[in-house]
């Protein structure tokens, strides 16, 4: 009950700073127009109406009067799209102000910074494009007594730029901008932008993704394993973790029950001894154990299923449901001292390692083939000798977190960078 109002509580939080985040960036596209000065607009202008009266157009009236426009306005009160044509716009020197570009710049930021990560389906792709292209244009308003070049190029290159340094993309950039300005031309500067950024965005840290993706704690592993994985093997890894909870391949209910209200793991590995020798029968999933009993699938003495008996309890309806947790699990004391089968649940056919391996390869192989749980083997066999040593999830190979263990490895990796 605990755990569902906390999860009741986190929906709720997060809705409500969806709405406040809302309420924050509609109160500032609204107020923030006022603080700005009206602009006359320019006569030389015939082809656009000045102020524009429909929803979109290059100049907002806001609160001006006949013949005047908030150039603010312009920016804030548009949709994304209409804002982008209206930065990127060439031959309109005069339209926007410093401070409104500065205000609509510092606006972008923060709200950038407040919104991406909350519960909502945004990004910030169209953000940096909005904050690249407006200090890309008050650096060309900086530069006009000094260069021809107009406004709207300072624009294209400063998003360019601000994209590339953050996000570390060049070709996908570089396609995007010659589809946006339909303009060859500007394909070889734009190239060169892009490079230059990303360069100098390499030596301070990496793209602002992958510090998302460490500051969320998402187990994302990278394409090449680091240098310093080769120096410790996948039995090295699991002996420093806690030991392997496993269960029986028939295992007393009691016992799953405190298996699961005790542990977190998604996965369980199943041993069963034969001949006074255990071996590892495969790896049953926390969703399947929840099933088992929710379903009451139980027996009273330890025996395993017969097929008719799998074929008429279990359907492909049952195994498709969605479990929930233990919580909502409820077992009297009778069934507490009673078993269940859990062999048709087991796969039987885990990806398993020998411990001898290095962890870079077993890294790889995890990644290439889409693991979720790898089985660590001892190298010899025996009836002394546990069936198994450990198992390997996808935070435990990542590179962050084998340092945490073994610190010494960083030191010995920039020992050999530096000869």
């Amino acid at each position: 009950m605990h755990d569902n109002a906390t999860a009741r509580k986190g929906r709720m939080a997060k809705i409500l700073l969806s709405l406040t985040v809302a309420l924050f960036t509609s109160t500032c596209q609204y107020g923030l127009p006022f603080l700005v000065n009206c602009k006359p607009c320019d006569p030389s202008l015939t082809d656009y109406n000045c102020p524009n009266k429909a929803r979109m157009g290059n100049f907002k009236q806001f609160n001006c009067p006949k013949g005047h426009y908030n150039d603010l306005a312009t920016l804030l009160l548009t949709t994304n799209d209409d804002a982008v044509r209206n930065i990127f716009s060439i031959k309109t020197s005069t339209e926007y102000h410093t401070i409104s570009l500065l205000i609509f710049f510092t606006l972008y930021c923060i709200l950038g910074l407040i919104t991406f990560g909350i519960s909502v389906p945004s990004g910030l792709f169209l953000p940096i494009l909005l904050m690249g292209s407006s200090y890309g244009r008050m650096l060309g308003i900086a530069m006009e007594p000094y260069t021809k070049l107009d406004q709207g190029l300072y624009a294209v290159l400063g998003a360019a730029s601000l994209m590339a340094g953050s996000m570390r993309m060049t070709v996908s950039i570089c396609v995007i901008f010659l589809e946006l300005t339909n303009n060859l031309l500007l394909l070889p500067i734009t190239m060169l932008v892009l490079l230059i950024s990303k360069s100098v965005g390499d030596c301070f840290n990496p793209s602002i993704y992958e510090i998302i993706l460490d500051l969320k704690g998402l187990p994302f592993l990278e394409a090449h394993p680091k240098p310093l994985m080769r120096n410790v093997t996948v039995g090295d890894l699991a002996a420093v973790k806690a030991p392997v909870v496993v269960l029986s391949g028939i295992e007393r209910v009691g016992r799953v029950v405190e298996v699961l209200r005790g542990t977190t793991h998604n996965g369980f590995p199943v041993v069963e001894n034969n001949e006074n020798i255990s071996e590892v029968h495969g790896i049953v999933l926390r969703d399947y154990l929840l099933l088992a009993l929710k379903k009451k699938w139980f027996m009273e003495e330890r025996r395993r299923m017969d097929e008719w008996e799998i074929k008429e309890k279990i359907g492909c309806a049952d195994v498709a449901e969605r479990r929930g947790n233990i919580d909502e699990v409820a077992v009297t004391k009778e069934e507490w001292e009673m078993y269940v089968d859990l062999h048709p649940f087991t796969n039987t056919t885990p990806y398993t390692v020998v411990e001898t391996m290095s962890v870079a390869k077993a890294m790889v192989q995890f990644r290439e083939v889409g693991l979720r749980h790898m089985l660590v083997l001892p190298k010899y066999h025996g009836p002394a000798v546990s069936p198994l040593v450990g198992i390997l999830t996808r935070q435990d190979l990542r590179a962050h977190n084998i340092l945490s263990v073994f610190p010494h490895l960083e030191k010995s990796d920039a020992g050999k960078r530096r000869h």
